[in-house]
């Protein structure tokens, strides 16, 4: 059986997308489950969308995931390398190999030269629209006599090299994911193969590319399906092999539309800024289109299960809802079985981000003392921008109007007892653990707890929500929290 090799085939636009990151993610898994080669290939012969630095973000951005690859572009010491037999594996350095096979195809009858104006082709496409016929070449220069080719060529006329399409019958392949797709190949364009600067279109330097690196699938989104009978027809223009194909369902809005910038972050590094973690993110964007099938319930998986578990014909056909809320709660599982350890390393430079952060005293910022407050914050956590966000009396003074103090219709004597009971428990324990003053307020406050907690919370915290006083007591310690319940007596 011939070894499988799939690539992940980006172009440096921009930021990584979601929908980029999930076909990653399904390739790598896919590479992986198969025990085959997984690519890094760069696609960037459209020059006029290049964007610098997009490369190395895209580099980071599957580093970080995890996603190895065994062959392709690298950053090491920030500057950007190539490794493996099979390059160069950016696009852009393989002009010479691209106009090679499109001179070829010209030579075979498979292609031609196409001297058309910008304008002539607005021209067309609008008289088309106008008779409400589907956009396509006409053909004009296909009709030019070889004497005319040549002229136009040596008086220097712009020109670019379109691919010549078998426009009888129709073209069929098996999609992976799918099943038997039949197109008419009357509906197919003599799309543009070579630039008139010289560039390759995506179109066709992928098919080129893919038959030289040996890539034996090629997963990408479904937007590709009904231009796959073009590259299908390359194949045999050529004599290669066709590779396999899987088309991956569109991501949605919830309202169905197609995810949009308009409708939220798409982008993989928005997440990482707000304190995703990659094993999260990794979990829910398997889960947007794929399914372990068999009537499984399961919605945690390591990658070790997902890599397990994958299999493209447990890719759904319809197209996935991108739900925040499902992202959130499975990050919050994963915060949940982080030890206090890892939480406050992966937390910490969120903590530096932090203006209220920055601001506390020097004993709010150590390790001990964030390492107590990540331990009460931890359940509640969504996402690890959050610390501390809910809690800034942990790190700053505090200040509240003195009717937040009252529990229902309590007087300002039973108020004031309220608070004076609290100050002596808290005075009396000498273990300072969250389990030693939790026992000794709840044996205090007996059936009422209202009565003396809700004051006592309110003179820690100043807020109306919180967590428990006995976790807010433990991190800020007995002095500070004795030091606010006297702050709260001076109101009386």
């Amino acid at each position: 059986m011939k070894k499988i090799r799939v690539r992940f085939a980006p172009s440096p636009t921009g930021y990584m997308h979601v929908g980029n990151f999930r076909t990653a993610l399904y390739t790598y898994l896919f590479a992986k489950k198969n025990k085959g080669d997984f690519i890094l290939r760069i696609e960037d012969t459209d020059q006029k969308r290049y964007v610098k630095d997009a490369l190395e973000k895209l580099i980071q951005v599957l580093d970080w995931a995890g996603f190895g690859y065994s062959e392709g572009v690298y950053l090491e010491n920030n500057n950007v390398i190539q490794k493996g037999e099979f390059g160069p594996y950016i696009q852009s350095e393989r002009l010479d190999i691209y106009k090679k096979y499109a001179h070829e195809l010209v030579e075979n009858g498979h292609a031609y030269h196409c001297f058309c104006t910008p304008e002539r082709l607005e021209e067309m496409r609008a008289e088309q629209i106008a008779r409400k016929q589907a956009p396509k070449y006409d053909q004009a220069c296909l009709k030019l006599s070889e004497e005319e080719v040549m002229e136009k060529m040596k008086s220097g006329t712009p020109y670019v090299i379109r691919q010549k399409i078998q426009a009888e019958g129709a073209t069929e392949y098996t999609d992976l994911i799918r099943g038997k797709i039949r197109i008419e190949n009357e509906v197919l364009d003599d799309q543009v193969l070579l630039k008139s600067d010289g560039y390759p279109t995506y179109n066709f330097a992928n098919v080129i590319d893919d038959h030289l690196m040996e890539i034996s699938h090629v997963i990408r989104g479904e937007e590709y399906i009904s231009s796959t009978p073009k590259f299908i027809q390359l194949y045999q223009n050529f004599g290669w092999n066709v590779p396999a194909f899987a088309h991956l369902p569109l991501l949605l809005n919830p309202d169905k539309s197609k995810l949009s910038k308009r409708q939220g972050d798409v982008a993989v590094e928005d997440y990482i800024k707000k304190g995703y973690l990659k094993e999260s993110v990794a979990n829910f964007v398997a889960l947007l289109g794929w399914n372990p099938g068999e009537g499984s319930t399961q919605e945690i998986f390591s990658m070790e299960e997902l890599i397990e578990k994958f299999d493209l014909a447990h890719v759904h056909k319809a197209g996935a809802v991108f739900d925040l809320k499902k992202l959130d709660w499975i990050n919050a599982q994963y915060i949940k079985k982080l030890s206090i350890d890892e939480l406050y390393k992966k937390s910490l430079e969120f903590w530096k981000q932090k203006d209220f952060f920055n601001a506390a005293s020097d004993d709010k910022k150590t390790e001990e003392y964030l390492k107590k407050v990540l331990e009460v914050e931890q359940d509640r956590l969504k996402n690890l921008s959050e610390v501390g966000e809910s809690n800034k009396f942990f790190f700053q003074n505090i200040s509240y109007d003195k009717e937040l103090l009252r529990w229902k219709d309590m007087n300002d004597g039973d108020l004031k007892s309220s608070l004076e009971k609290s100050r002596k428990i808290l005075g009396e324990i000498s273990n300072w653990t969250k389990e030693k003053l939790e026992q000794k307020l709840l044996e205090a406050a007996a059936d009422k707890r209202g009565e003396l907690l809700w004051p006592l919370r309110v003179a820690l915290t100043g807020e109306q929500r919180s967590p428990s006083p006995s976790d807010v007591a433990w991190v800020l310690g007995k002095k500070e929290s004795l030091k606010r319940i006297e702050q709260a007596l001076e109101k009386f």
